[in-house]
């Protein structure tokens, strides 16, 4: 069922359609603002376009990240499941004495 968010922040208000619940969107858009008013207080730009698109970019970091460590902590996995499988075979040739 599409719902509906009026958006209104930097200065810009404009209503979106969208498939996801309305308890969603609204943390969506309590995360968006909070990243706003992030990028305002680091950066010192009050020029709402500029704050837009510095959020934007700062926002696809932190995602970029994410999936790295994501990347990262997968690969360790694989490594952990190679050792030990690797383990289990070196004891089957050793049985205990």
């Amino acid at each position: 069922m599409a719902n509906k968010l009026c958006l209104d922040i930097l200065g810009t208000s404009f209503t979106i359609t969208a498939d996801e619940d309305e308890n969603y969107l609204d943390k969506v858009m309590s995360q968006y603002r909070t990243a706003v008013e992030n990028t305002q207080n680091i950066s010192g730009i009050k020029e709402p376009i500029n704050v837009a698109v510095l959020t934007g970019f700062l926002l696809c970091d932190e995602i970029n990240k994410l999936k790295q460590s994501k990347e990262e902590a997968l690969e360790v996995e694989n490594r952990t499941l190679r050792l030990i499988a690797a383990l289990d075979k070196a004891l089957e040739v050793c049985p205990d004495e």
